[in-house]
């Protein structure tokens, strides 16, 4: 197919960049605004195109050399093209865009920015794993752009460098394995001062495939889990070890425990200051009644209870209940935090007024967001809400609910770059009754 010449307007939010042409859009992965490129389309809709940047004939000044030698193979980033502060730049852009057209809302406020180091920033990861007779054997990295083909991968630059150079060594470890065609995938779980790595495995390993597995261990000082099944069927392997990873947030004095099945954001960093910006804008005071809505393991939840706060942190799921509530206990604080499993999504004004009132909430939902919570609302929800998203579209929806059906405003909103080089958006917003 022909490569053609178009003059690039803008991106959108999947880092792509968009221009018009005979009547259609075309979204250009690899291209940057102002830009004037060469593209081929690879898919054809009767609306839209969407195509692979061929050359840049005209570079825009935000454009920046790929540090990744893997990058525009590998599905694992699509912004590294683009300046670092740009990045942050334009998906403060999608972010108000996404307020502005979906909840018809505006502001009070840009917040500054949370972002971190740009490299080795990742503390998780879901690596990929297949046997390729063709390509000599294993592979281990992220899926390819556009494919189910893992990336031919011999390092990554978005995961701590020791953790990037196991790549190639975890392609020889796993072509010794007696069952090679059986292992999907190897998971990055990082806790402080604990480098695991999750395999997991559709058949039972061999003696010599343990052997093989402690030793490497051994070797690159690592711990194993194993993963037979679905996520509750991790357990360590080797050595020896009780389960649970890490990570402390310093500033309040806290040890939060993980398993690496459970969700913990991947760049701890950014984390810490997420959770000071959140406790900010929240501004609990002591002997008040705060909800956190979808705690997880309480990432939110204790810090708010170590300002003094009475916290209720409601989750959906069972074994993060149980988590959090080793985490309070843990840290001293199952007498301020008191955690209950609870289906959020399904959620209305009667379950609502049974939790009792509340000063202050903060909501952190995963990517479908919390509208069915906001319309469990009564008269006396709280006085503030902080909502961390994962998602501007969803956020977006619901800020217009809190604003024109809810009686609050939205008094505040910033982006945080949790994900470095990837289209993937967060941010914080904070609302008011009015």
């Amino acid at each position: 197919m022909l490569s053609k010449v178009i003059r690039v307007e803008s991106l959108d939010q999947e880092g792509r960049g968009v221009a018009h042409a005979d009547g259609k859009v075309i979204f250009i992965n690899g291209a940057l605004p102002g830009e004037l490129v060469t593209y081929s389309p690879y898919q054809k809709k009767p609306k839209y195109e969407l195509a692979q940047v061929e050359a840049v004939l005209e570079a825009a000044s935000i454009r920046t050399a790929p540090q990744c030698r893997h990058f525009g193979v590998c599905g694992g980033c699509s912004m590294q093209h683009l300046d670092a502060r740009a990045q942050v730049a334009a998906k403060q852009r999608v972010l108000e865009d996404a307020l502005g057209h979906i909840g018809k809302v505006e502001p009070g406020r840009i917040l500054p920015a949370i972002y971190g180091e740009p490299w080795g920033y990742r503390h998780r990861a879901r690596f990929s794993a297949r046997y390729v007779f063709k390509k000599g054997g294993a592979l281990v990295g992220f899926r390819e752009k556009h494919s189910s083909f893992v990336a031919d991968m011999t390092t990554c630059e978005v995961v701590p460098p020791r953790i990037a150079r196991l790549l190639v060594p975890l392609r020889g470890l796993i072509n010794a394995l007696s069952i090679p065609e059986r292992v999907p995938q190897v998971e990055l779980a990082i806790g402080d001062g604990t480098d695991a790595l999750v395999l997991r495995i559709l058949q039972a390993l061999s003696t010599e495939d343990e052997h093989l597995l402690r030793s490497f261990a051994d070797q690159h000082q690592v711990q194993w889990f194993l993963q037979p099944q679905g996520p509750a069927s991790v357990t360590p392997f080797y050595p020896a070890h009780e389960g649970v990873l890490y990570y402390n947030l310093r500033e309040f004095d806290l040890k939060i425990g993980f398993s690496p099945a459970e969700f913990t954001q991947v760049n701890p960093a950014v984390n810490m200051v997420l959770v000071r910006r959140a406790l900010s804008l929240l501004g609990p005071r002591r002997g008040e009644r705060i909800a956190d809505m979808f705690c997880g393991i309480g990432n939110f939840t204790l810090p708010i209870a170590r300002c003094g706060a009475h916290v209720l942190g409601l989750e959906g799921s069972k074994p993060l209940v149980s988590r959090a509530r080793a985490n309070a206990d843990l840290n001293g604080l199952s007498g301020q935090a008191e955690f209950s499993e609870r289906d959020l999504f399904k959620i209305d004004q009667d379950g609502m007024a049974r939790l009792g009132r509340f000063d202050r909430m903060l909501i952190d939902p995963p990517r479908d967001g919390a509208v069915e919570l906001i319309k469990a609302f009564g008269d006396d929800a709280p006085a503030r809400i902080v909502y961390v998203s994962c998602n501007p579209a969803t956020l977006a929806r619901d800020a217009g609910l809190l604003v024109h059906t809810r009686g609050y405003e939205l008094s505040a909103v910033g982006v945080v770059n949790m994900f470095p080089h990837t289209s993937h958006v967060e941010s914080i917003a904070e609302f008011n009754r009015k």
